[in-house]
């Protein structure tokens, strides 16, 4: 996004907020020089940077590595987001039957620009890979069930206007995804869910529905994931289409209640 000229734009606050984005679960630990190339930033920039971040708690030194981690500040602004999302508490009791019932995970996610973010999830107990569904994990919209679900869930001019973002800066995703989420979001109508089967890890299955916007919840999705060797993708929209169907609507009458 180039909001250079955008004079409302706080480029500084821009580029702190960037900074606190690099940090992942593949790269929790980053140094003033791995920032610098991850932003494009320059390594005297990054060092004001990062020192006032740690001065405002949203970074701490690692003691072994000496590289910098997330700070704890950074879940205390969090919090109040998470808290102030009705349909998490609604969701939870039926993400949990979900869970169980697919021997899978059950997650509920929000858009966080061009990803979707898990905001409530629930695993069976044979579910030992915990990096495949926790809160705040966030996946591409592409390439994802949720995604698809989650674009599905919108009226066709507004969705058009994400497909269109999408395609534009995401061209590499777009051509791997493209046309599987636009035949996803032609089959919806018919099937009501939307399904990824292995396209962003090989043995994992995906299936999911919309959540639309409900008084002050913004627009929401519900995925269901299981491994390939649980189930066949026939077995998936036969035994779970239905069912996760029914979750959204359930949703969506208590949300409206």
């Amino acid at each position: 996004m180039d909001d250079t000229n955008d004079k409302q734009f706080a480029l500084t606050l821009a580029r702190g907020l960037d900074i606190l984005r690099c940090f992942s679960i593949e790269k929790p630990y980053l140094s003033n020089r791995e920032l610098a190339d991850l932003t494009g930033l320059s390594k005297p920039t990054i060092s004001r940077f990062t020192y006032t971040l740690i001065k405002l708690g949203y970074l701490e030194t690692d003691t072994v590595s000496g590289k910098f981690q997330l700070g704890t500040a950074v879940l205390s602004l969090g919090y109040p987001l998470l808290a102030s999302m009705s349909m998490r508490q609604l969701a939870r009791p039926l993400l949990r039957e979900l869970a169980e019932f697919s021997q899978g995970s059950a997650s509920l996610g929000v858009r966080d620009r061009l990803s979707m973010v898990y905001v409530e999830t629930s695993r069976h107990h044979s579910v030992f890979n915990i990096r495949l569904s926790d809160v705040g994990l966030s996946y591409p919209i592409l390439s994802t069930a949720i995604g698809r679900a989650y674009l599905c869930g919108y009226p066709p001019a507004q969705r058009q206007a994400i497909l269109n973002e999408l395609r534009v800066k995401e061209p590499d995703q777009w051509a791997r995804f493209g046309e599987a989420t636009m035949q996803n979001i032609e089959a919806f109508h018919q099937r009501g869910y939307c399904v990824s089967f292995g396209e962003i890890i090989n043995d994992i299955h995906g299936i999911a529905v919309p959540l639309p916007a409900s008084g002050r919840d913004r627009p929401m999705a519900i995925n269901c994931v299981v491994h390939s060797y649980q189930m066949s993708p026939e077995d998936i929209e036969r035994k779970i289409g239905p069912r996760i169907v029914s979750v959204s609507r359930a949703l969506q009458a208590r949300a409206g209640a």
